[in-house]
């Protein structure tokens, strides 16, 4: 029987994601992402559904990379405002029982100490169900507002490095197993011998503690990268449980999980380990002239403008100034995330991007592909991604919220069922262990590494 195909939800805790303009759309819901309802409502409809997880996406630092200011941003919702993501785990794991979530920490913006706390207690608060998206990219005015050195792509990767190494030793090393009694009659909470300091003198961080939150169910959370530069592929391959990749095509995921795959062996992991999902967009419906009315309802509340800014923010190239048949350099540089940059540089060799046909992929679906038609249609394309290109599953984003899911629930849901490619029911246990993984992560992954081997 062919594999089961994995699906997430990819949403962010704002109004404007991947499609920009379509929070105009009368059905959508999106400019609700300050109520608590709004966010377990959709928590229940995916965990209704049997999607695997909500993966939140985060971005901290104002996107003024669209003519140098804030303006068009503003005015068009795009990449701002962005609320903190965090608190919705709570709210969304009381609500359900076996969603799982990805949140995403930007190593660039968070201290070791303080993030390795604050997933363990989302780790202990959702049983189990924490997965964390590690991101090294870089905002500049995200660094300018916390004050902080603007660092290069590859320094990023040193520094997460170090940053692994330590959440990894907080996690894993700092209580053994057995030191937690809370023994009432002898009136002890833990084993003082058994709870250890973790001391770290390092290039980029120094750190003289003992972790201050009682062993979660996994540890370490499950561990997914967002990253496809280079550098990224290299990281993910010694770290990462899942990478999630934006391709607009399955040529360039092909390239990406091939040659992430490739380095996976090298490290001296399994490359099976690793499970790719590929950022995707479905427009669903009964038919595929319904699915392709329903595009061309949204198509009326895309956003040229709002697609730009967005593509800036993400890239950190500043296309203001081009008219829209202008071609755009994709020459790689240091500006912002390198990833985006070489989704499109990388497309197709004889693609050539202008600026409108930026600012029409980006316009629905953001920087990944777009899959219309009915169930058995979208379902044949899924199918034909994942014998092609080798992904496991797909981020889904949402065009209208929460609309989009809905329908995947009702229509591609029921059909992948039916050819034995999507779950019927849940798997028991934590997130790690519902993607059929070991409760905790063995060797040779790095995080086993520094476990505490006990008496």
């Amino acid at each position: 029987m062919s594999a089961e195909i994995r699906l997430n939800a990819f949403v962010v805790n704002r109004p404007v994601h991947q499609s920009p303009g379509l929070w105009r759309h009368p059905r959508d819901r999106s400019t609700e992402y300050k109520s608590l309802a709004y966010w377990t409502g959709l928590a229940r409809l995916l965990e209704d559904s049997l999607f695997d997880a909500i993966f939140i996406a985060d971005g901290i630092g104002p996107n003024d990379s669209y003519g140098g200011n804030l303006d068009a941003s503003l005015r068009h919702g795009s990449l701002i405002p962005t609320n903190d993501p965090a608190p919705l785990v709570s709210a969304m794991a009381a609500a359900t029982r076996h969603l799982c979530f990805a949140l995403t920490g930007n190593l660039s913006m968070e201290a070791p100490w303080l993030l390795a706390r604050k997933l363990s207690t989302l780790d202990h608060l959702t049983d189990g169900r924490l997965g964390w998206n590690i991101v090294t990219g870089k905002s500049a005015a995200g660094m300018r507002a916390l004050g902080r050195e603007i660092r290069g792509h590859d320094q990023r990767y040193d520094v997460a490095d170090e940053f692994l190494e330590i959440v990894y030793r907080l996690w894993e090393q700092s209580w053994e197993d057995g030191s937690v009694l809370w023994d009432r009659e002898a009136g002890i909470f833990a084993r003082p011998e058994k709870v250890h300091t973790i001391r770290h003198r390092g290039p980029y961080f120094e750190l003289d503690a003992v972790h201050l939150v009682e062993p979660s169910p996994q540890r370490t959370p499950v561990l997914f990268q967002a990253g496809s530069s280079d550098r990224g592929r290299s990281f993910a391959a010694r770290h990462a449980e899942g990478v999630f990749l934006a391709a607009p095509g399955k040529a360039s995921a092909k390239r990406i999980i091939e040659d992430t795959r490739r380095r996976v062996e090298e490290a001296g992991r399994d490359p099976a380990a690793l499970k790719f999902y590929p950022l995707m967009t479905i427009i669903v419906d009964e038919t595929e002239a319904a699915a392709r009315a329903k595009l061309a309802d949204y198509a009326r509340y895309k956003s040229y403008e709002g697609a730009l800014v967005a593509f800036s923010g993400w890239s950190g190239v500043d296309v203001s100034q081009l008219a829209p048949e202008d071609e755009l350099d994709f020459t790689l540089r240091d500006t912002g995330v390198t990833s985006t940059l070489e989704v499109f540089s990388r497309s197709g060799a004889d693609r050539r991007w202008r600026l409108k046909d930026i600012a029409e992929h980006v316009g629905i679906g953001g920087q990944g592909p777009v899959v219309v038609g009915s169930a058995a249609q979208v379902a044949d394309e899924l199918e034909d991604w994942c014998a092609t290109t080798g992904a496991d599953g797909f981020n889904l984003a949402y065009v209208v919220a929460p609309e989009t899911y809905a329908d995947v629930g009702r229509w591609l849901v029921p059909e992948l069922q039916r050819r034995g490619r999507f779950k019927t029911a849940y798997a028991e246990g934590t997130y790690r262990e519902k993607l059929g993984g070991p409760a905790r992560l063995d060797l040779p992954h790095p995080a086993a590494g520094h476990r505490h081997p006990g008496p």
